[in-house]
């Protein structure tokens, strides 16, 4: 089996959250990431210049103190998008959502591991280019 190309590491973790506005300002004002993009009142992007840290509002029926949503896969370009898509069909992988393209340039699909875990292999151009500047 050839594993395809392009794979940066994890740069990417999204958290459910039932406080959001908490998280925020704890992230922010006390770790120090910045808001890279807020798609709407439920969601927000936080970066430090390299990592995507993501935070999606839930209303839970019990109160866990938090719920991981998904772990991100980084790739080096949006072509290894489509090779991992490729890859990951043809080992029988359940894909929950097929690569797209994101108004940000950044492309992505979802698919389950093993145990049922949620993983995101996405190309995202701001932690791409962040690595390209610490090489």
């Amino acid at each position: 089996m050839t594993i395809p190309a392009g794979m940066i590491g994890i740069r990417h973790v999204a958290l459910f959250i039932k406080d959001l506005e908490a998280a925020v300002d704890f992230y922010t004002r006390i770790v120090g990431m910045q808001i890279e993009w807020q798609p709407d009142p439920d969601n927000v992007y936080l970066t430090n210049q390299g990592d995507v840290f993501a935070l999606h509002r839930v209303e839970y029926k019990a109160d866990p103190l938090q719920r991981l949503d998904h772990i991100g896969f980084v790739l080096s370009d949006a072509p290894s998008v489509d090779a991992w898509h490729a890859h990951m069909v043809a080992q029988g992988v359940r894909i929950t959502e097929a690569p797209k393209s994101h108004r940000d340039g950044s492309r992505g699909f979802y698919c389950l591991d093993s145990v049922g875990h949620l993983l995101e292999f996405i190309y995202h151009p701001p932690i791409v280019r962040h690595g390209q500047l610490q090489t």
